[in-house]
C-alpha cells in the first residue's frame, strides 16, 4: 500500500552507529521512489546517516540504491515484487538466479537483513495468492544454497485486510478463504525459518472511516479515557495497539503465538482531500513522534507487552508519481529537497528534546 522506513538507538560499535532500543525494538523507514524529483541515492544514504536512521526498506532491488548503501551500516529489506511471483514458485533456477543478482553480489558489503517476497499479496488485482509461499519457500532454498539463511530472512508484508474482524481486539482473525490455502502454509514457514510476520497498519484510515466515533487524540496517541475491549479486558489508549493486538489474536487463533510481528509499513499523511479528516503535518508529527517514542521506550502492545516491536515509517520522502486521493502523495517524513516536512525524532537522543 505505501513504502517505509528504519531508525534506532544511539549505540556505536567499530564506528558502526548500532541503534539498540528496548531489547529489540527498532524503528525503520520505508524508502519508496514512485516520483519524477527524488535526489540521488548517495545523497539518500548520507540523509538517513545523518538522521541516525539504521534501517531501511525498500520496494525493489535498485543496483544505485543497493551500491549507495554498500559500507554505510545500514540494515537493508528487499522486495520481490507481485509481478515476478509466478516465477519464483515455479522455478527454484528462477529465485537462483533473481537472488544472485539481487543479492548475492551485495552481500554482505551492503547489509540485506530480509527479503519481503511480494507485498500486500492478498489485495493484489492480479491474483497471485496462490504463488506466494511456493515463492517464499523457493527463495528461502536459494539462500541455503548460498549459505545465507542464517542471515538473511524471508518474509511478506499482508495489509490489515488479511483479517476478516479486527475490532474489538480480541476478535482479531484472519479471513476465513486465506487460512488453510495461504495463511498456515505461511506461519509454518516464518515458524520453521525462525522468520516473521509482516504486517502493514494504517490508524489514519481506520481514523477516516470513523472519525464519527474515533477521537483523533485516540488516533494519534495523545492522551485520552481509553476504551475497555469486552472480550480481554484490556484497556486501550490508541488504534496503533489495537490494531497489532488484533494480529496478535489471529495468530493466536491459530496457535502460532510464537510467530514475531514487523510492522513493515505505518505512517500519517500532512496532506489529503477535503474526506480525508486529520490530515495535516500537526498531526502526522504527531502520530509518527509518539509512535516513535512508544517503541524505542517499550515497544509493546496490552496484549504483548514484551513484543519488542520492530517498525518502518511510511515513508520516506513525498512521492509525486503516486495515484489515488491527494494523501498518498503526502505520507513522507521529507521533501525531496531533503528538508523535513515536520520534525520527528528518529532516536533516543532525539527524543529528549521532543
Amino acid at each position: 500500500m505505501h513504502p517505509l522506513l528504519t531508525l534506532s538507538i544511539l549505540f556505536s560499535y567499530l564506528s558502526l552507529p548500532l541503534l539498540i532500543v528496548a531489547d529489540g525494538s527498532y524503528i525503520g523507514v520505508n524508502y519508496g521512489r514512485i516520483a519524477n524529483n527524488l535526489p540521488s541515492a548517495v545523497k539518500v544514504v548520507n540523509l538517513l546517516k545523518s538522521q541516525g536512521i539504521d534501517r531501511v526498506k525498500l520496494y525493489d532491488t535498485d543496483p544505485a540504491v543497493l551500491w549507495a548503501l554498500s559500507g554505510s551500516g545500514i540494515k537493508v529489506t528487499v522486495n520481490l515484487p507481485n509481478e515476478k511471483l509466478f516465477f519464483a514458485a515455479k522455478k527454484l533456477s528462477f529465485a537462483l538466479s533473481w537472488l544472485h543478482k539481487n543479492v548475492v553480489v551485495y552481500y554482505p558489503h551492503t547489509l540485506i537483513e530480509t527479503i519481503a517476497v511480494g507485498n500486500e499479496v492478498f489485495v493484489d488485482p492480479h491474483n497471485t495468492t496462490n504463488y506466494l509461499v511456493p515463492a517464499m519457500k523457493n527463495i528461502h532454498k536459494a539462500l541455503v544454497k548460498n549459505n545465507l539463511h542464517n542471515f538473511i530472512k524471508v518474509s511478506s508484508p499482508i495489509a490489515l485486510t488479511a483479517l476478516g474482524s479486527s475490532y474489538p481486539s480480541s476478535t482479531g482473525s484472519f479471513r476465513p478463504e486465506l487460512i488453510e490455502p495461504v495463511i498456515k502454509p505461511m506461519l509454518s514457514f516464518l515458524r520453521e525459518t525462525a522468520s516473521f510476520l509482516m504486517v502493514n497498519v494504517y490508524p489514519f484510515f481506520a481514523y477516516v472511516s470513523n472519525a464519527d466515533v474515533i477521537s483523533l487524540d485516540y488516533a494519534l496517541f495523545r492522551e485520552n479515557p481509553g476504551s475497555v475491549d469486552p472480550g480481554n479486558g484490556l484497556k486501550y489508549f490508541n488504534i496503533f495497539d489495537a490494531q497489532i493486538d488484533a494480529v496478535f489474536a489471529a495468530l493466536s487463533a491459530l496457535k502460532y503465538d510464537d510467530v514475531r510481528i514487523v510492522v513493515s509499513e505505518t505512517g500519517w499523511p500532512s496532506e489529503g482531500d477535503s474526506y480525508e479528516v486529520g490530515a495535516s503535518p500537526q498531526n502526522a508529527a504527531a502520530y509518527n513522534g509518539n509512535l516513535v517514542k512508544k517503541i524505542l521506550s517499550n515497544g509493546g502492545t496490552p496484549l504483548r507487552p514484551n513484543a519488542n516491536l520492530t517498525v518502518y515509517l511510511f515513508a520516506l520522502f513525498n512521492e509525486n508519481g503516486k495515484v489515488g486521493p491527494t494523501s498518498e502523495r503526502h505520507f513522507g517524513l521529507f521533501y525531496p529537497d531533503m528538508k523535513k516536512v515536520y520534525d520527528v525524532p528518529f532516536t533516543v537522543a532525539a527524543m529528549k528534546g521532543y
